[in-house]
């Protein structure tokens, strides 16, 4: 029976309550006291209506009433059901090590059920270089170290962070910890550090080439397979492997990118594999997860794909075949689960040849390729990239300026024709763009295809638009430049010229 007993606050009224349940031999199993109110919680027995008499009987006693609960024990269930809903794991211990609390996330995480360990010494069911035993002794809190758990059935890696239990003089009497897993930190920085998500509908284009390119993406995106991109620089590698990853079954996982290129070789096996505690000197304590790990469940993205050095193309290859890594230093095979896509401006096939790249990595990687055409072999997008960039800006561009940009050969493909605007649009300010606005390199080359191939290819395309925005038909166009009807038709579809047969009258 549990009762609460409003009383007046005044000296002596626990001590005459308490006598009216001595004669009784009543035990009293729990009292609690704050002012204005007495709880108590006893057995209940046939001796109440005497003992509730009594209490009334005392001066002071406002009111009896039964309750369900003392408000010790309604704390104990709310912070129990804090306990049991907060996301992380939690593990307290006592001044002697043993275990007080272990949470329904703390069981997942390490794989052990509390009512197997409660009580028993944190040594025993974690390992005696657990940190929560270092807090212990000294008192000192600690933050987001991996600890890795590799005893008896236990096995397992996790993110701990701990602060001592202190009394009011300021001794440690235990430790609370909280764990996260590495699946955990995973979302929780991707949800953090997330980029905008980039869609197909975000790359803009009007040729045939980049509509056949952006179909096979689609269709290939909800494979598992590894993909290689090819594409000079500057024209959206990555762009389409987000775009890839969006599209995909993973779009709810991580999308990693890394610049193989940008990163010295020792940098870049720890950033791809991580590394152990201690692997080398100034590494993080309890060590690091590398890339692959960080990506699990979602896309790694391997930029410049070429750039990575004969020594860790071999493990590369491995992760992808096994489907594990190994991180510096360590002898541990972690599973990964994630989706290559690779990317390169460079001829691997010519690499592998020239035994620059590990021929059995090449073709591990070359699964898919797919290759973006530069913006020279496409100059029919220009217009509809220049009108979308300038729309976002609301800025207008005069049409000698667009002629200039029509012209240019855009070595820097995409990414020089988005500077060469940005710097048109500050040095123009709130006026159109004009052609003084545009600087960029129109050398001899800067009009041409740039080899002798692309030349040629660049004139013969520049001569069947011109004959077919001439001649009604193009029987009449192929009359003119001594080609057959059917070789005018290929050549339309090698150079994207479809919109010209809108007009034809065959």
């Amino acid at each position: 029976m549990r009762l609460k007993i409003n009383t007046t606050d005044r000296v002596g009224m626990v001590l005459d309550v308490l006598q009216v349940f001595a004669p009784f031999d009543i035990d009293i199993q729990a009292m609690e006291v704050e002012p204005g109110a007495i709880y108590l919680r006893f057995p209940q027995g046939g001796m109440y209506s005497e003992v509730s008499s009594g209490i009334r009987a005392l001066a002071g006693v406002h009111s009896i009433e039964e309750i369900s609960s003392l408000p010790q024990e309604q704390r104990r269930r709310e912070i129990q059901a804090v306990v049991e809903a907060v996301g992380e794991g939690l593990v307290a211990i006592d001044a002697q090590g043993r275990v007080t609390l272990l949470n329904a996330a703390a069981e997942t995480i390490l794989k052990i059920k509390a009512s197997k360990v409660m009580g028993k010494y944190i040594g025993e069911v974690l390992g005696r270089d657990v940190p929560m035993l270092a807090t212990l002794k000294t008192g000192h809190s600690y933050d987001n170290q991996e600890i890795l758990i590799n005893k008896g059935p236990v096995r397992t890696r996790y993110m701990t962070s701990g602060r001592p239990l202190l009394d009011h003089e300021g001794r440690v009497y235990g430790v609370v910890a909280s764990l996260k897993d590495p699946g955990q930190i995973r979302d929780l920085v991707n949800m953090v550090t997330r980029a905008p998500e980039i869609t197909f509908a975000d790359i803009i284009y009007r040729s045939k080439c980049m509509e056949d390119l952006v179909g096979l993406c689609k269709q290939v995106s909800g494979s598992a397979a590894t993909i290689l991109i090819y594409g000079e620089s500057g024209t959206g590698k990555e762009l389409f492997a987000r775009a890839i990853h969006a599209e995909s079954p993973r779009r709810d996982g991580a999308f990693v990118p890394i610049n193989c290129g940008a990163l010295p070789d020792s940098l870049l096996e720890s950033e791809l594999f991580g590394y152990e505690d201690g692997a080398f000197t100034g590494s993080r304590r309890g060590g690091r997860m590398g890339l692959f790990e960080f990506g699990h469940g979602g896309t790694v993205f391997l930029d410049e794909i070429a750039e990575v050095p004969t020594h860790l193309q071999s493990k590369l290859l491995r992760a992808l075949q096994s489907g594990s890594v190994r991180r510096v230093g360590g002898n541990e095979e972690i599973q990964v689960d994630v989706r290559i896509i690779a990317a390169t401006n460079k001829n691997l096939g010519q690499l592998v040849g020239e035994h620059k790249f590990r021929e059995d990595l090449y073709y591990r990687l070359n699964v898919i390729p797919l290759t973006i055409p530069p913006l020279r072999q496409r100059r029919e997008d220009i217009l509809t990239l220049v009108g979308h960039l300038l729309d976002r800006r609301q800025t207008s561009i005069s049409p000698e300026a667009m002629a200039v940009l029509s012209r240019h050969r855009w070595p820097g493909n995409v990414r020089e024709l988005e500077n060469v605007l940005e710097r048109a649009m500050t040095i123009a300010g709130d006026k159109p763009i004009q052609r003084e606005h545009l600087l960029l390199d129109e050398g001899p080359m800067a009009f041409a295809g740039g080899t002798l191939k692309e030349q040629v290819a660049e004139l013969e395309r520049k001569l069947v638009a011109e004959a077919l925005s001439r001649y009604p038909s193009t029987r009449r166009a192929g009359e003119v430049l001594g080609l057959s009807h059917t070789s005018v038709l290929n050549k339309v579809r090698r150079y994207n010229l479809e919109t010209f047969l809108s007009r034809r009258k065959d």
